[in-house]
């Protein structure tokens, strides 16, 4: 049974001991009797009131460790049916550099803020022109002397006039939803409290202050405090009030607090509910849907055969609390959370968590996020296949799990605590074990498990995130299982010995190492009853597969391990969202600026740009690859294309839900397309069914079949027919290049060697004109503009591994240069042979190009060979050639429309496809190697003025064509310092280093390793 609702009061938190209860039976301070506003109270006690000397402004202790003061014990967040004002809107406001040098009085009803400016509310206001924004990742932007901040502390003071109506003079409170990070609050000249805990409510009893006309609201928010040493999460530092400022009607009948228990088993439903409030007799509770009517608070009652919540199918019930005073609503989802067999279940079933790491984000605005944008988000994500969240690192605003439980989403709640910092000083002082600190962290938790108790979506709570250790942490779990034992606890920082979680949880393992853990085979831990507690656990990957720039790489392998294992749960891809922030050029080009560029002394750069999504939220080509990799069911054709195999990976659906489609496509663009009978396949289960005889008749060379699974009625996320998971068989024809039969002899011409259509300058047999089309090249290729991957150092490597940008440096890739060797025209073509090598080194690469004409076209073939002690990776081998910049329509054949790397690209299909050279790319933040499509076999640029074109054909490459060279794109910091130069360069790769993800996480995986060696490739150019 779990205790009856006892709130934490956030005047005096709890200190428990592990496994304790750690609750107080105490409550929020009486209301005065026959009223509780001024206007009950008459005029001359209103005067009083505004005339009621303003405590020292010294009331915002910056170097307080403590919770915030005087706010009410923390609840549920409900709709309570009764009144609210919204105090957002412009509000007064002043920015001082420093507590010194802020106005003094600010808090006085009569304090003149004629002169200063104005900012709504929410913001953040380094958003709106006040000071700076500043991004760090772990190192505090100050020194760490916890409790102490720097003088040079930035203040925001805002102050608000506000008329109230009637309905509201009865009782009320003032909430608010976010305030980064400290804060001291005003009504009507008397202090009220302060806050702390910047991602967290903090509501205040005010009915006794209030008045019909002209409230003064004034707060007070300081940038840093001693609440800022535990709120060092990876992001921008951005103060203001970001969330909502809301005056709630609370006469003296109303509850205060609500607790849904609503659990499932064996097909029924069992539901609690418990209430805070005076009327607790006459409280009575119905689900009109159950038939459930007049359940008493604190009874547990059998409710029936219920429809249960899952992520895939989110049924929620419609609960009303009845009392004398008002009509409290509740969406509330029947499930049960388990661990079983070292299995997570919900409701019984395993589950498998398809997830990202939520920031809360708005490139205009900071944290103060629009409400569409958040629920488009959540909506894109469940159009890409994902089914869970972890709120990093911090709560996120309410509304989120309402839509989260809306839409069906897994959810890891976790407490905004964060003190990453500590790691660059050894930990000293720590928070997260210094007993100063220990109330307030307490406080933290309990105000987001008591704000989110209610939300089904909410599986696990977490602790927070890279916190390190101590004996704070575990209280917090001690509570938190005592107060809501129906849940989970998550912790990934202290995992080699925490006995005080529920899960296993890392962050960025490799592969290697999560399929060992799948078969319990991690290593030891000293304490024999840590490891056989941590033994017994599931396992999640709270991070994995970092999202920043090109990438990620090696999301396949994960899924496969993820899948192979019962252990296995998983995990949450870092991260969702991009943190760039809108700036525009002098020219008036805009641009998304990152860690750097607004002269923070101490900063991490670009590494705030690490998202599926761009700041926009304009998906990037990694969220489609994550859509493919992760999809919920796995299909695949057979090899006469007679039938069709599918195995059901959702946990409770059984794909009634789905309809099934085929296509068949050729490269005339012809197509043919039709529909399957539904099919019903059990979670965890495959089957196989014919496909019509009308795709078998279409089984043609040269053409692709693709068969997709789509939604078969409208979603609350997605239209009807929306594709949720597809497969191919066929393929685009392959192109041999076959020597040429009857081969022309090169002539020596004043201009050069001509070969059928070709010329060649005669000293180095480099190419120059193609019939008439202007040619620079072939130069040989082993350098890619770096990505954020390969300037990664592979965290899993133990530090024994550098970078891959930094090995191909240290070769001198970027840096090849070549000299021709030999020219030689024989009877059937030209056989060139170039030695490419770097500066200051005896490594050297001999490259042959043998060319044949028959005439109108030209066959290539490349031979290369290693010379010297060559070591580490190549990034690429491949030619460069430089053409005309009006070649800017592009068409293909392979693989496509996006892009695609060995170990990434996995949303790519094959087809017949047509892009603009300015489509090709894609515009990352900070520029670097993209955009190439490979699986090609047919490659045509075209002139759509005058109409030339060059024809490229092969057995499979992979191209790229841009307007700049690779050097300008490894040199550049942001898009705009990319400028089209007026050529078009276009590389033909014959491989390629894979990608990885070791900007944070493991390199690419030996498969996807290109290491020195001979290769071989051909191609044939018309």
């Amino acid at each position: 049974m779990t205790p009856a609702i006892r709130p934490v009061r956030r005047e005096a938190p709890p200190t428990p001991r592990p496994g304790a209860s750690g609750r107080q039976n105490g409550r929020c301070r009486p209301r005065p009797a026959g009223g509780t506003g001024a206007a009950d109270r008459g005029e001359d006690a209103a005067a009083m009131d505004r005339t009621t000397p303003v405590p020292g402004d010294d009331a915002l202790d910056l170097t307080s460790t403590g919770p915030g003061t005087g706010g009410i014990a923390p609840r549920a967040r409900f709709d309570s049916g009764l009144p609210e004002l919204s105090l957002d809107g412009q509000w007064r406001f002043l920015l001082s550099p420093s507590p010194l040098a802020a106005p003094a009085g600010v808090g006085e009803e009569d304090f003149d803020d004629s002169g200063w400016g104005s900012i709504p509310v929410p913001s953040s206001w380094p958003m709106h022109g006040h000071g700076q924004p500043a991004y760090t990742n772990v190192v505090y932007p100050f020194p760490v002397d916890p409790p102490f901040v720097p003088d040079a502390n930035p203040i925001g003071d805002h102050r608000r006039r506000f008329d109230v109506p009637d309905e509201l003079l009865g009782g009320a409170l003032l909430r608010f939803d976010g305030v980064d990070s400290a804060a001291a609050v005003w009504l009507n000249g008397r202090l009220l409290g302060t806050t702390r805990g910047s991602r967290l409510p903090t509501e205040f009893e005010v009915g006794d202050l209030l008045r019909r006309r002209d409230n003064v609201l004034a707060v007070r928010v300081a940038q840093f405090s001693a609440a800022s040493y535990v709120e060092d999460q990876d992001m921008w530092w951005l103060p203001g009030i970001f969330r909502s400022v809301t005056l709630l009607a609370h006469p003296a009948g109303a509850l205060r607090d609500v607790f849904v228990h609503a659990a499932f088993a064996g097909g029924r439903g069992e539901l609690r509910v418990e209430v805070d409030g005076p009327d607790r007799e006459l409280t009575r509770v119905s689900v009109p849907e159950l038939d459930v009517r007049d359940l008493a608070p604190g009874v547990t009652l059998d409710a029936g055969p219920v429809r249960p919540w899952s992520a895939e199918r989110p049924h929620l019930y419609d609960l009303v609390v009845r009392t004398p005073a008002q009509r409290v609503t509740l969406r509330v989802g029947f499930r049960t959370v388990t661990v079983e067999d070292s299995q997570i279940r919900v409701n019984g079933n395993p589950v498998l968590f398809r997830g990202v790491n939520r920031h809360e984000h708005h490139p205009d605005f900071g944290r103060a996020v629009p409400a569409q944008t958040a629920l488009d988000e959540l909506r894109l994500m469940k159009r890409h296949n994902l089914n869970a969240i972890r709120t990093s690192h911090y709560p996120p605003h309410p509304d989120v799990l309402r839509w989260a439980d809306e839409l069906g989403f897994y959810v890891i709640d976790e407490c905004d605590l964060e003190t990453h910092g500590f790691s660059h000083v050894g930990w000293r002082r720590n928070p997260s074990g210094d007993p100063a600190y220990r109330d307030a962290l307490l406080d933290r938790m309990a105000r987001m498990v008591e704000r989110d108790k209610n939300h089904p979506s909410v599986l696990i709570w977490s602790l927070g995130n890279e916190a390190g250790v101590g004996d704070n942490l575990e209280a917090m779990a001690g509570w938190v299982k005592e107060r809501d034992p129906s849940r989970l606890v998550h912790y990934e920082g202290d995992w080699q010995r925490a006995g005080y979680v529920d899960v296993y949880s890392r962050m960025y393992p490799s592969v290697t190492e999560v399929e060992a853990i799948g078969q319990f085979e991690e290593p030891e831990v000293d304490d024999p009853e840590l490891d056989a507690h941590r033994r017994g656990l599931p396992f999640l990957m709270c991070e994995y597969a970092h999202a920043m720039g090109n990438g990620p790489g090696g999301l396949s392998e994960y899924q496969a391990a993820f899948e192979s294992s019962p252990r296995l749960h998983g995990g949450f891809v870092w991260e969702w969202l991009e943190h760039g922030i809108h700036r525009t050029t002098p020219d008036g080009v805009r641009y998304d600026a990152y860690g750097g560029d607004f002269g923070e002394p101490v900063h991490d750069g670009n590494f705030v740009i690490d998202g599926l999504v761009s700041a926009d939220r304009v998906p990037r080509p990694g969220l489609l690859d994550v859509k493919k990799v992760v999809e919920p069911v796995r299909m695949a054709v057979g090899e006469d294309w007679r039938t069709l195999s599918l195995t059901n990976l959702h946990d409770v659906s059984d794909l009634s839900e789905f309809a099934l489609r085929w296509c068949v496509r050729d490269e005339t663009g012809r197509r043919s397309d039709g529909g399957l009978d539904p099919v019903r396949v059990a979670p965890g289960q495959s089957a196989t069914v014919a496909l019509p005889a009308e795709v078998t008749g279409e089984r043609i060379d040269g053409r692709v079949l693709t068969v997709s699974l789509v939604l078969a009625h409208a979603a609350d996320w997605a239209p009807e027919g929306h594709e949720v998971a597809w497969c191919q068989a066929g393929r685009v024809p392959a192109q041999p290049v076959a020597p040429v039969a009857s081969p022309a002899a090169p002539v020596s011409t004043p201009d050069g060697l001509r070969l059928g259509p070709a010329l060649f300058d005669a000293g180095t047999g480099l190419l120059r004109c193609l019939r008439g089309l202007p040619v620079d090249g072939p130069e040989f290729g082993l350098w890619r503009a770096p990505t954020d991957n390969d300037r990664g150092t592979d965290s899993t490597a133990g530090g024994r591994r550098p970078a891959d940008a930094d090995v191909w440096e240290r070769l001198g890739l970027p840096r090849l240069v070549s000299r021709t060797v030999s020219v030689e025209s024989t009877g059937d073509g030209l056989v060139v042979v170039r030695r490419s090598g770097t500066a200051g080194r005896d490594h050297a690469v001999d490259v042959t190009y043998r060319w044949e004409s028959d005439g109108a076209g030209l066959r290539l073939a490349v031979e290369v060979n290693p010379v010297g002690p060559w070591t580490g990776t190549w990034a690429r081998i491949g030619i460069d050639l430089t053409l005309p910049a009006t070649l800017t329509e592009v068409e293909w054949a392979g693989l496509g429309p996006g892009p695609k790397y060995p170990d990434t690209g996995q949303a790519q299909r094959q087809g017949w496809y047509s892009a603009t050279v300015a489509d090709l790319g894609v515009d990352y933040v900070r520029p670097q190697e993209n955009g190439a499509r490979a699986g090609v076999s047919r490659l045509r640029l075209r002139d759509p003025a005058s109409g030339r074109e060059l024809t490229v054909r092969g057995p499979e490459f992979s191209f790229t064509a841009r307007p700049w060279s690779q050097r300008a794109l490894a040199s550049a910091r942001h898009t705009f310092d990319l400028a089209p130069d007026g050529r078009l360069y276009l590389m033909l790769d014959h491989a390629q280093h894979g990608i990885g993800t070791a900007s944070c996480g493991p390199g690419p995986l030996p498969r996807y390793t290109l290491t020195p060696g001979p290769a071989r490739f051909d191609l044939w150019f018309e």
